[in-house]
Parts: C-alpha cells; structure tokens; sequence
C-alpha cells in the first residue's frame, strides 16, 4: 500500500489495518512501514507476530544491516551459500562488498541489483490493482476416471466447470477470445489445449463448445485425474450481459 501521499499518520492507519485484520479474521498480523516496497517487505517480518515496525532510510545503517543477507527478498538459498562462500553474512557485509568480487560470481545484471537492495534501493511501483490475464474452473477427482467408461460422470461435470467458468466471467464484466483445457492423467502427466474463437464471449454454451473442441485434440487413452476450463484473450465486456442457457451434451461433443 502506497502512503505516501496520504495526510493521516501512517502509524495510525497501519494500526487501523491491524484492527480491521483482527476483526474480521481474528488473527494478528504484522505491517512493515518504509520508504520502498523491499525495506517494507523486511520491516514487516522484524517484530513479528503482530508488530508495527517504522524503518526510514536513516535506521538502514543500524537496523537492516546487520540482518542475515538472505533477509532480503530475492536472494534465495543457492545465492546465500554462496555470499557466505565469500565471507558475505549480512546485508552490511553484502553493501561494503567489492561490486568487481559480486559481477564475477553472480554477473552483471544480479550482482547490481545485489548491491541496490543492501543499501536499501528499490524503486519498484506499488501496484494496488492489476487487470485479469485469465480465469479458470477445475476439479480432482476423488477417484481417476476413464473418459469412455466414465462418460456419463464426466459429462455433467464438465458441463458445470463451463457454467462455473462462465459465471465467473459475467461477474467480472470479461469476455474471452481464447478457452482451453487442463487435463492431469493418472500417470500425473499434464496436457493443456486452446482454442481461439471468433468472437469474444461470456457464454457458457460457446465455452462449452469451444472447450469440447479442444477436448477432441487430445488422445484420451488413459483415465482422468483432473479436469479444468480456463479462459485467456480477455476483455471489458461491452455489450450487455447474455442470458444463460445450456443444454448437457456429450462429453467430447461440443454440442
């Protein structure tokens, strides 16, 4: 969350997040405040459980510093062992690190942003919202089933992730251009298949067809332990909601 221009008390609205939190969950959690998305990150794990931690840039030196390197976000276990390979521990150790010493172990482009984030840099935005790529409806089965043998459980459900997924669709004002589907196999292999259509849409029953189409692409010679719809290509929808109507057909028929 981005407080920067905010005319209250940054102390006073993190705390009445706390409350809200608590309330309508009845767990505590902790908030990190700080200049940047990647000290807030840090911040927010120093006084848990349920602190309220304040760093400014002014407290990088005595407060993040002598935190263990791997305490920033984005340095994983591989990159630790081998910081501590060099004789880097901290995040203090990390900044007064000869950057020649980082670009020979990590490269360029790493061992730079390893020497911004120890003294506490990142000018990453703080995205609050960010647009829908895709939706999907799936399901386990609770035993594996055969595509044939099974065809009358399969079809019902099938049909009902298409609904689902189109249902999802209307509530959110998307249309798609793209659906596909997501099979996992008894042997634990995935296969996924899109079909591109026409026209953009929200319908269950174009879905339902487009989906079956996609269906019809695939060798069904081993029994199905997943099964999911998924629709990509979205857009705002323009024109106004369509009406909901679908008649369960076969499985791979698409009708």
């Amino acid at each position: 969350m981005d407080l920067s221009q905010h005319p209250d008390d940054i102390r006073v609205i993190a705390q009445r997040i706390k409350d809200a939190v608590r309330e309508a969950t009845g767990l505590s959690c902790s908030i990190g405040i700080a200049p940047n998305k990647l000290l807030a990150k840090i911040s927010s794990e120093l006084e848990k459980p349920n602190g309220l931690t304040v760093i400014t840039e002014a407290d990088i030196p005595s407060r993040i510093w002598p935190l263990a390197a791997r305490k920033i976000n984005g340095i994983g276990p591989k990159a630790a062992e081998k910081l501590t390979a060099l004789g880097v521990n901290t995040i203090g150790e990390l900044a007064t690190t000869d950057p020649a010493v980082l670009q020979e172990n990590f490269g360029r482009t790493y061992s730079e942003w390893l020497m911004r984030a120890s003294h506490g840099l990142d000018d990453r935005p703080v995205v609050t919202s960010s647009e829908t790529k895709s939706i999907s409806r799936e399901t386990t089965f609770e035993r594996d089933l055969h595509a044939k043998l099974d065809r009358d459980t399969l079809t019902p459900i099938f049909t009902d992730l298409c609904v689902r997924l189109a249902g999802d669709l209307q509530r959110k004002g998307y249309v798609t251009r793209t659906v596909g589907i997501k099979l996992r196999f008894s042997d634990f292999r995935i296969v996924t298949r899109d079909l591109t259509i026409p026209d953009a849409t929200d319908d269950a029953t174009a879905i339902r067809q487009a989906a079956g189409e996609c269906l019809r692409r695939v060798m069904l010679d081993k029994r199905l332990r997943l099964l999911g719809v998924r629709a990509t290509a979205l857009s705002r929808k323009d024109a106004s909601d369509k009406s909901l109507e679908l008649t369960q057909g076969e499985l791979f028929s698409g009708e």
